[in-house]
């Protein structure tokens, strides 16, 4: 009996087994996505799901005004930030928010919310709201069929997210430290040691030259950079500090030194750089 008992036991288990790995593989209404996105100094991933139209109204309809939603499909949308970063003049410390929207005709209230484990907006409370704002909805032109999330508008420290579906868009900006980071680098690894590393040098200067900082420092570090290990992209630098500067029959000489190194390594976007560059100056 006890025999039979397990025999029987073990042919269930192996039926179940069975059915379990011919389950139907079926493309989800709405597909699951991410976005990661270096914003600044700053990685930013955005995990959610997209939903379709599929011929129904959206908002004001099967997502009704005024109420809270999830910002996509099945599990809330997610925003994950790996240093603190400010959103709405605020600030928003590193770590993974649920990002929940309350959808108006003319105006949209923005949620992060420290809980992330909700389904939806199922057991959603205010009192776990990390932040509120509210941003305007904009119309567009062409319908998108899918819910889409992106980043817009980048700059050195700073980009919108921008989310999509049907004809409305709605965007609001995230903001990174990133001069404070950057400079506190260079002072200990470039000022305080008083580096000769040529790289480093140019990566200095770089940042001094595009960030409207002391020129003159600048252009004694790509000097020193382009006299020890002289590139085609260091010596063009070297020739737009000097530019600049005033400094034109130098900058002339500089450009025309980067040009003939850019030929010899065959690089046309360097080429056509110096080429640019050189009948800029006077």
């Amino acid at each position: 009996m006890k025999k039979f008992s397990l025999i029987f036991f073990l042919a269930v288990f192996a039926a179940l087994e069975s059915s379990f790995a011919q389950q139907l593989q079926m493309p989800q209404a709405s597909p699951s996505a991410s976005i990661s996105q270096k914003v600044g100094l700053t990685d930013v991933q955005v995990i959610y799901s997209r939903p379709s139209t599929r011929g129904r109204k959206i908002f004001g309809e099967l997502v009704p005004y005024g109420q809270v939603w999830r910002t996509g499909a099945n599990s809330a949308t997610t925003l994950d930030f790996s240093t603190d970063v400010m959103i709405d003049g605020k600030n928003v410390p590193a770590g993974k928010y649920a990002l929940y929207t309350i959808p108006g005709k003319n105006e949209w209230t923005i949620v992060l919310s420290k809980n992330t484990e909700l389904w939806g907006a199922l057991g959603y409370s205010d009192a776990d709201d990390l932040m509120r704002f509210t941003v305007s909805p904009n119309k567009l032109s062409r319908k998108y069929e899918t819910f889409e999330i992106s980043f817009n508008n980048m700059t050195d420290n700073a980009a919108d997210l921008s989310m999509k579906w049907e004809n409305t868009r709605v965007d609001f900006r995230i903001s990174t430290e990133v001069d404070p980071i950057v400079m506190a680098q260079i002072q200990e690894m470039v000022i305080d040691t008083k580096t000769e590393n040529p790289s480093l040098l140019y990566a200095s200067a770089n940042y001094y030259f595009n960030n409207n900082k002391d020129l003159n420092q600048a252009y004694e570090w790509i000097k020193a950079s382009t006299t020890s290990d002289p590139k085609y992209w260091t010596m063009h630098l070297k020739a737009k500090i000097e530019v600049a500067l005033g400094k034109n029959s130098e900058a002339l000489a500089s450009a025309k030194e980067s040009m003939k190194l850019a030929e010899e390594a065959k690089n046309p976007d360097y080429i056509a750089l110096n080429e640019r560059l050189m009948k800029s100056i006077k």
